[in-house]
């Protein structure tokens, strides 16, 4: 089954083409890890070779879904104290 989600924005995704500067090559985004991206695209590629799925998820929702997983993992080893 696919997931159809409504995401964030990924523009920081789009690489630069010829005139055009793109938001991943802004220098505010140019210490984003560059195999985060290689990772994003493997995933959306892998996604797009099922057939049912190709072109229905988006690199924002992989983004989305990564976002949430990792936050999972990190608070659920993590003890909060409240006062």
């Amino acid at each position: 089954m696919c997931a159809v989600l409504k995401g964030c924005d990924a523009s920081v995704l789009i690489a630069s083409t010829g005139n055009n500067q793109a938001e991943k090559d802004h220098p505010d985004n140019l210490s984003l890890a560059g195999d985060g991206f290689d990772t994003v695209i493997k995933a959306k590629a892998a996604v797009d070779a099922i057939p049912q799925c190709r072109n229905k998820v988006s690199c924002a929702d992989i983004l989305a879904l990564a976002t949430r997983d990792v936050i999972a993992l990190v608070s659920s080893s993590i003890t909060l104290q409240f006062a």
